[in-house]
């Protein structure tokens, strides 16, 4: 028989040991890390440059109309005259000359992208046609390197068509222009031309990056 001493003792251990297990049991706990990743995005530069006066770093320039500029004025020369006698039947030849800017990031294609000039009504649009041809390098703006397939054509100076992409390379670094492709523009008069009427035609040229 269990004196009531002893059982209350028994009571007592049972006790304890319940009140041990609930101390093991809130000690225990998980375990966490984490990683952490960061990135920098840096934009690179692109910037085409004309020329009118040969391939020489010292004549090259902006001439962005879009941005408020002014267009780069082209020597258009007879070849045995000047531009202001015109008559049906001339030809007249220019040079201009594009390039990547140093620090230009990446290569590029360019392309005409259409011309602006005067109403026909008033001038002589309709009564001039053009050729814009890619000359090798070195080469001059004549009736003799202006042969072979146009980059861009217009039956008027309000026209164009047969446009062809030319590419342009960017510099061996951010120092360094890229290569310098040089445009021949032909313009030639019909037999419609009017006496003594001024034509201004401005071409425009876009260069899209490659990368």
């Amino acid at each position: 028989m269990v004196t009531k001493d002893r059982k209350r003792k028994t009571l007592a251990v049972l006790a304890g040991g319940l009140v041990l297990g609930v101390g093991v049991a809130v000690t225990l706990a998980a375990w966490n890390d984490s990683e952490f990743a960061t990135g920098t995005f840096t934009a690179g530069s692109f910037n085409l440059q004309g020329s009118t006066a040969g391939d020489v770093s010292a004549n090259y320039s902006d001439h962005n109309v879009d941005t408020g500029g002014t267009a780069a004025t082209l020597a258009f020369t007879l070849p045995t005259g000047v531009v202001g006698n015109m008559a049906p039947g001339d030809a007249v030849y220019a040079g201009f000359w594009v390039r990547l800017a140093p620090g230009t990031t990446t290569g590029a294609s360019l392309s005409a992208a259409g011309t602006t000039t005067g109403a026909a009504a008033t001038t002589n649009s309709g009564n001039l046609s053009y050729q814009v041809y890619q000359l090798a390098p070195g080469a001059t703006c004549n009736a003799a390197s202006a042969t072979g397939t146009p980059v861009a054509t217009g039956a008027t100076m309000d026209a164009q068509t047969g446009v062809t992409a030319m590419t342009l390379t960017q510099g061996a670094d951010a120092a360094t222009a890229g290569t310098a492709v040089q445009l021949c523009f032909k313009v030639t008069a019909g037999t419609a031309l009017k006496q003594g009427v001024a034509t201004t035609t401005t071409w425009k040229f876009t260069a899209t990056s490659t990368s």
